[in-house]
């Protein structure tokens, strides 16, 4: 579907609302509404601790775009759901990508997360996920940290054709390091050049999706999926389509 004026603007950075105490919050997909129903979390949905979820290098040039190296966050997550989090944050990764243009900077926001994505003219995207309150132009930063050193150290040649997966282990370090905005200081870039970028903020993932496309539909045909994970997501769909969450 095509972005309108209200899911779509512009920002170099904005206040972000609010959210809720997250005393006591689970650490699973269970959560209670106002009336004490048990109800279950949608895949990226539950609330988290952390700040930064995931970084990872996506190769876009091309469809289906292909996730060359990612690091995440997933100790929050039960462990019998951790791997369904971690298989929906690569489709979503993966689908952000194969909409954002080179040169482009975007932030696209879905439920509690924020998924800051830079696209590169060499057929790259970079892709953090966030919470709310992450600052956006420190995720940029970030982006633009993590871009530079995987093509200074991962040529064109290595990762252009077929389906590679390459070792890039400092994204671990810098998931860990920058889960503190402020390290972002130590990060050697020219703000300037960030503050008169133009990051485009969508509201949702649909609000990037072409006319006609759903989010049910790329879950169903994506093969990076597996069958438990579609599952899981059609069971959580299902569960919350008549309950308001609080």
């Amino acid at each position: 579907m095509h972005s309108s004026p209200q899911n779509q603007e512009t920002q170099t950075s904005r206040p972000r609302p609010g959210r809720r105490s997250m005393d006591n919050a689970p650490n699973n997909l269970l959560e209670r509404n106002q009336d004490h129903e048990t109800t279950i979390q949608p895949p990226l949905i539950a609330l988290q601790t952390m700040k930064l979820h995931y970084i990872g290098v996506i190769r876009n040039q091309e469809k289906p775009a292909h996730e060359l190296v990612s690091e995440k966050e997933l100790s929050a997550y039960s462990r019998f759901t951790k791997n369904n989090y971690g298989e929906f944050m690569t489709l979503f990764s993966k689908t952000i990508a194969e909409r954002t243009a080179p040169g482009q900077r975007q932030s696209v926001e879905e439920q509690d997360y924020t998924f800051h994505a830079l696209g590169r003219s060499e057929g790259i995207c970079g892709i953090i996920i966030s919470d709310h309150q992450y600052p956006s132009l420190v995720a940029h930063q970030l982006l633009s940290k993590v871009v530079d050193e995987f093509l200074a150290k991962h040529p064109r040649s290595t990762w252009s054709a077929g389906n590679p997966t390459l070792a890039f282990p400092e994204l671990k370090d810098y998931l860990s390091k920058y889960q503190d905005p402020q390290q972002a200081d130590s990060i050697l870039k020219i703000q300037k050049e960030l503050d008169e970028t133009k990051i485009v903020l969508h509201k949702t993932i649909e609000s990037v999706l072409q006319r006609g496309e759903k989010i049910d539909d790329l879950v169903a045909k994506s093969d990076g999926l597996s069958s438990q994970s579609k599952m899981f997501y059609q069971q959580a769909k299902k569960q919350n389509s008549c309950c308001v969450l609080m």
